[in-house]
This record gives C-alpha cells, structure tokens and sequence, in this order.
C-alpha cells in the first residue's frame, strides 16, 4: 500500500463507521478551552437569551453540540478551576478553600495549586503539545503556582479576580497586575481591554504553532465578579442588558474570531473548542445574568451554580446539531483530551472520566457518573449528590451557606433534574430506593474525599509557600 495514502485511508473509514480517530499515524488534535467567568446558561441566544447577540456561539452550538447536564465541580472560581486543571474534585487536591479558610484565593496568598499536581497542560506537553494559558489564572499568584509552573510553556494574563484590586479590596492588596511568563508587564491593567487583548494573544499563538499540535486554556476574565463588567469601546453601550451584555457580546465575538483563525488556517477540523464557564452567573441588583432554566445563583451549589452552559465544536468528529444529556464534568477534559492525544493520564488519583463516545456521538454511551456519582461541595461540606437524573440535597443539621461560615439546617430534598430542571417537584418520599443509592454513593466520597467533620483518604496536600509576596513588588517593570 502507498504509504502517504494510509491515513486518509482511515480518516475515509472512520468517518463511515463514526469511529473516535486515534493513532499515531494521524495528526494529534488540538485543543482549546474557553472558560467564561460567571456567565449564565440562560446568557446565550442558542440557550433562550433573548438579551444577548451570541451568532458565533449560537452558530458553534449548531456546528457542534450542547452537554446539557454539564458541570463545574464548584459554585466559586478558584475550586472550579482547579478540577478543570486537574481532574479531580477540589477536596482532592486541597484547593476546595483559601489559606485563610474563605472560598477562593486572594492575591498574595499562601496556598495554591500544588505544582506536583499533573494538569492538563503536564499530560499534553509530555506527549509533543505547545501550552498556552490565556487569562484569568486564579490558582496562585506566587511565582511557584503560575501556569509556567503547572505545564505551560507560556503564559499571559492575570494571577487572580479582576475584582481584586485596591478600590474594593484592603489596602495591603496589590493593584491588578497582567502578566507574561512569570513577570508583571502592566499594574495596573486596563479591564476594558482584557477579552480583546486574550484574543489577540489566542491567534497570535494558533499562527505561531500551527504545525503542531497545541493546546490553549483561556480562561477569559469576563464578564467578571464586579457590580459592572468591563468591555472594549466597540462593545460598551451597544447592547440591550447593560455593561454585562457589552461583556457577553464581547465574548461571542472573541470566540468567533478564533473559529475563524482556525477556518483560515486550514485547523477547522483537527482542533476541538469548547466553551463553558467556570461557575453560574451571580445574583445582583437587579440580576444581570441569567442562569435559566435552572434554579439558583452562583456561589452555591444549585443547578443555577454549577451547570453550566457547555458547547463542543470538532467538525467531523462532534456531530452537528446534537444535545446530549448525560452527565459530564470539567474534570472529564483531562481524561478525553489524553485519550484523544494518546498520552498517559497522571500516575495519581483522579476523579474525571473518559466521555469520548458521549462527546462523539455514541448513541449506546452512557455517563459513568450515573454509576459513580457525581457529588456537589461547597467548600469543606458536602451537600448534595447526583446520579442519572436524580438530585439528592443532603439532611445537614449545619449546612454552610457563605465564606463567613454562617449555617443553617438543611432538610433531605430529591429532585428529578432531567425532566424537572426548575426543582418544582420534591419526590423523596415516592422514590425511597434512590434516596437510599446516593445517600450510599454519599457515603463512600465522604471516606475518599472527606467532608466538614473529617479528612478523607484521597485527599492531596495543596501548595504552600512560606513568605507570599506581591507580584507587583518584585516583578513590575
């Protein structure tokens, strides 16, 4: 057989037997992760906004598919990511609260995400990738927890919230720096041009490396934590909902111009992007955002918090058009993505799945969290659990409610979140036989991972440094 007509040969094969394309005789894809910041389910127009303008993510939803029962492991940024980085829950990895006790990391913080921690980017380098992390970091801004240190080959961006800086925040606290590799570039920086200047940096390394595989994190800044989030001139005041919907429409049109890099390249279909957010959109007054149709705001652990929107785009391989319900998490990145560039996955511990046949399209795929469980914490607490489409809140006579660690009771609720995805019908006491199942699986996370009154196995020390230090001190330029 010639040899040069081999993997077309296969390509021809797998695209008739819909086949995932694996092999080293076929080019290892590449892969971008897009993750918003406190953008709702209800914020896009292909998922029933009719305040935002999303024609590319509206467009990228019917060219690829919808995860419809898609979740972060947290309601709050800093644990959220670190599941995405790692594969695992929070508590695993010791990143389920700050070194002071509260629910994300502040800048100059002593704690952050342990650099003998295999992420993504670890896996993906050691198997040929060009790294790149895009943004919003907010795992550790000492210099022993920047992405550089977690598999990256570069890095530009923030370190933490773009709330973070001295007008809201103690005095002590550093103006927002933005940073390249391990140095301060800008303090501070302008939060207007965040999404426009992440964008540029995103085509900018596409172009450079598009003769090898890559892999780009963008965790974009927008729309943010602050009362009223930032957007460049050509955004502000054009939209119907305010300074958010400017960052909203922004964010659709930063994704476009990278499916469009990727179209004019020739990377189309060797590239799967996906676009999600890291936690709910959050309640504010009035509500900017929209988390529909799910009940709850961010910063818990409602469906509002914690599903959220997920769109996959790989032309050829992700069929067009498709909604799949089953459940899948931003832990499962770590698991497909060294599956589909078949590289080794951590020697540790992980909590993720491999759901390519779900992400491809395989109708007799059925999610491994129906079996294993899928469990919601906040912060050290464990709240509620989830197994097919059944949702269990957990009886707590103490239940945390807040960083300042203010509780109140709980009472044992089940819901039917597939079919019932407003919680309007509490069923436990026709359901008995699955309230028993996941007060089980309930059970065996506490033992592995731990909850409020007691460590677990599992669980990995985070990173600490002794002496944490402003960046903008003994970086800035």
């Amino acid at each position: 057989m010639n040899a040069p007509l081999f993997p077309l040969i296969v390509l021809f094969f797998a695209a008739l037997t819909n086949l995932p394309l694996r092999g080293a005789d076929l080019p290892k894809p590449n892969f971008i992760v897009i993750l918003c910041d406190n953008i709702g389910n209800g914020d896009l127009g292909c998922l029933g906004s009719n305040l935002h303008r999303t024609p590319h993510l509206d467009r990228m939803a019917a060219e690829g598919m919808r995860l419809s029962s898609f979740y972060v492991t947290s309601g709050v940024c800093t644990p959220s990511r670190a599941s995405l980085m790692t594969g695992c829950y929070p508590r695993r990895v010791n990143m389920h609260v700050d070194d002071r006790g509260g629910l994300v990391l502040r800048p100059v913080a002593a704690k952050g995400l342990n650099p003998q921690e295999e992420t993504i980017a670890k896996v993906l380098k050691k198997a040929g990738y060009a790294t790149a992390c895009i943004g919003k970091w907010h795992l550790g801004d000492q210099s022993e927890f920047l992405p550089t240190r977690h598999g990256f080959d570069e890095y530009f961006g923030i370190p933490y919230s773009d709330d973070m800086t001295k007008d809201v925040s103690p005095a002590t606290w550093p103006e927002l720096p933005l940073m390249r590799n391990e140095k301060v570039i800008e303090a501070p920086v302008d939060r207007d041009y965040l999404t426009k200047r992440y964008t540029g940096e995103a085509i900018d390394f596409i172009t450079r490396n598009k003769d090898q595989p890559f892999f780009i994190y963008l965790p974009q800044a927008m729309p943010g934590s602050t009362a009223h989030p930032f957007a460049s001139p050509a955004f502000k005041g054009k939209s119907r909902n305010g300074g958010y919907g400017d960052s909203v429409e922004e964010l659709d049109w930063s994704t476009g111009e990278i499916l469009a890099t990727l179209k004019k390249l020739g990377l189309d279909e060797r590239t799967l992007v996906v676009f999600t957010s890291d936690n709910g959109a959050v309640k504010r007054n009035p509500p900017q955002g929209s988390n529909a149709p799910y009940k709850g705001w961010g910063y818990d652990i409602s469906e509002g918090s914690m599903r959220m929107p997920c769109i996959l785009r790989w032309p050829g391989h992700v069929p067009a058009g498709a909604v799949c319900d089953e459940i899948c998490t931003t832990m499962d990145f770590l698991p497909v993505f060294a599956t589909l560039a078949s590289a080794s996955l951590p020697s540790k511990p992980i909590d993720g799945h491999d759901a390519e046949a779900l992400w491809t399209g395989c109708q007799e795929a059925h999610s491994a969290y129906d079996e294993a469980g899928f469990f919601y914490y906040f912060a050290e607490q464990l709240q509620a659990v989830r197994a097919g489409g059944w949702k269990l809140y957990l009886p707590l006579e103490k239940k945390i409610i807040s960083g300042s660690r203010q509780t109140a009771s709980a009472r044992l609720e089940l819901y039917d979140v597939r079919h019932d995805v407003g919680e309007e019908h509490e069923v436990a006491a026709e359901h008995a036989d699955v309230v028993q199942r996941l007060m089980a699986l309930a059970d065996h996370v506490r033992a592995e991972l731990g909850d409020r009154d007691r460590a677990g196995s599992g669980q990995r020390p985070a990173g600490r440094v002794e002496h944490p230090v402003p960046q903008v001190m003994t970086q800035a330029q």
